[in-house]
């Protein structure tokens, strides 16, 4: 288990190296370099600073590189994964995306930009979680949707819904 910095059940900060104990995803798919804040169950906040250096941008777009939008999804979704995992009753699962509702794209994300995701529990209910998620850059809002998770053991013996 990952030791975070935390007061009661608000985990305050987890370090990149800490979500290699909570998420799957490796390099080049790990979208979020830190989670600023975590209350689990609840609410989670995450950054990605984001870098010419991408390989995405290579070819999205050449001369006009732009973030592709189900990155900016996916990114959403890891930090609501760690929300979502962080729970006791989650730890040690994977958080499957089953499915994406109500997106919105409203403005591109650059090189050089800093997206913060903010993700809000809507419902939780056994191994199904749903949540509000925004992306927003100098905290103006470029991505909303909402997610739905099935919570698995990673030999997925467990139901996806209730």
């Amino acid at each position: 288990m990952f030791a975070g910095i935390h007061n009661k059940d608000t985990f305050l900060e987890i370090s990149a190296k800490e979500l290699l104990d909570i998420l799957p995803h490796r390099y080049p798919f790990l979208l979020v370099d830190r989670i600023l804040s975590n209350e689990p169950g609840v609410r989670a906040v995450g950054r990605k600073n984001v870098s010419f250096g991408e390989p995405f941008f290579v070819g999205h777009f050449p001369g006009h590189p732009i973030m592709p939008g189900v990155l900016i999804i996916e990114m959403m979704a890891q930090v609501g994964g760690v929300m979502l995992l962080t729970l006791p009753e989650h730890n040690g699962k994977l958080a499957y995306l089953a499915t994406v509702a109500k997106a919105r794209f409203r403005k591109p994300v650059l090189p050089g930009d800093t997206l913060l995701a903010e993700v809000s529990l809507i419902r939780a209910r056994g191994t199904m979680g749903v949540v509000k998620a925004e992306a927003k850059v100098d905290g103006v809002l470029v991505c909303e949707a909402e997610l739905m998770f099935a919570l698995q053991s990673p030999n997925g013996e467990e139901k996806t819904a209730e």
